[in-house]
């Protein structure tokens, strides 16, 4: 029961920070829009073209690369609550999942999905 708490509360303090940082830049956030502040911000510079112009597929593939390893590590957290109960056996257990992760990772990096330089 004590697990469920300790998770109950982390999405209770997850959903009382993104409200709280919605209503406080409703608060706190400029009153006189000036077409300057309005304008779209990249990265300094000013936009160069259409936001709907097509992106090349390094873009997305990086981008699933990132979404696949972060939400792995979302399986940390109920191993850590557990790690008391299952001992030797259970820190085996990452281990191995590390190693998947490695070896995942290793793959990437040799087929060039994290190289921008190369066409």
């Amino acid at each position: 029961m004590q697990g469920w708490i300790s998770i109950l509360l982390l999405l209770l303090l997850g959903v009382a920070f993104g409200a709280g940082s919605v209503v406080l830049s409703g608060l706190l956030g400029p009153r006189k829009p000036t077409p300057e502040k309005a304008a779209p911000y990249e990265c300094g510079m000013p936009p160069v073209s259409d936001a709907r112009e097509r992106h090349p597929v390094k873009f997305y593939l990086v981008a699933m690369i990132f979404l696949l390893f972060d939400i792995e590590v979302a399986f940390l957290y109920p191993w850590a609550m557990a790690l008391r109960d299952l001992r030797w056996v259970g820190f085996a257990q990452v281990l191995v999942f590390f190693a998947i992760l490695l070896a995942g990772y290793v793959y990437i990096w040799r087929k060039g999905a994290l190289n921008w330089d190369k066409p």
